[in-house]
């Protein structure tokens, strides 16, 4: 990988949430846009933490939202040790766009993506832990683009738990407000409302 130039990395999960992305590496400006011909989808990316993540698979005619985030050169191998797993690939200017009327920078883009899905199951289902980092980083960025993630992610009908007492993924936000999080999750969940508004240990 060439140094020269500026670099962006296409995140769609938890590379979303602005203080998740802070406990890996220095990062600069964020643009959100949609991702072209891509798909993502609920997945097992490893069993170490008994849980699934987001990924995103070439599919021709699908996207996905996320956000751009410039990174420097030197941080490149942070983000790749926290994408293990993941396959690191370039994408071209013309599968991005943005969502507010802004032109996005010049430069090389990245996505980390899969190859191979492999659906949630009971030892590795999606986690609140995990998700609400997600959604909250949505947020971030609107209601739109907030419902955008929700309509544009595959496999929600998989496994979900509860995990805000005794979290499973290691950059779990703690502090979150759960209950607009409850709101946007229970149309698309397995979980009732009830069972989604157990929050976190204090």
């Amino acid at each position: 990988m060439s140094s020269s130039g500026r670099h962006f990395i296409l995140g769609y999960g938890s590379l979303i949430n602005g203080e998740s992305r802070a406990k890996t590496g220095e990062t600069g400006n964020v643009w959100s846009v949609k991702l072209h011909g891509f798909e993502r989808h609920w997945s097992v990316m490893s069993d170490e933490f008994g849980m699934s993540s987001v990924a995103v698979i070439q599919v021709p005619n699908k996207s996905c939202n996320g956000v751009l985030v410039e990174v420097p050169f030197d941080q490149f191998s942070l983000f790749d040790e926290r994408e293990r797993g993941y396959q690191r690939t370039v994408i071209q200017a013309n599968q991005l766009s943005a969502y507010h009327a802004t032109s996005l920078p010049e430069g090389t883009y990245w996505v980390y993506h899969t190859e191979n899905l492999v659906e949630p199951n009971q030892d590795c289902p999606i986690v609140l832990s995990y998700l609400d980092v997600i959604l909250s980083g949505c947020l971030e960025h609107g209601d739109d683009f907030t419902q955008d993630f929700l309509e544009l992610t595959k496999g929600w009908a998989s496994p979900l738990l509860n995990d805000r007492k005794t979290p499973r993924y290691p950059r779990v936000q703690t502090d979150l407000p759960t209950e607009r999080l409850n709101t946007l999750l229970a149309p698309v969940t397995t979980l009732s409302i009830k069972e989604l508004s157990v929050t976190y240990e204090s």
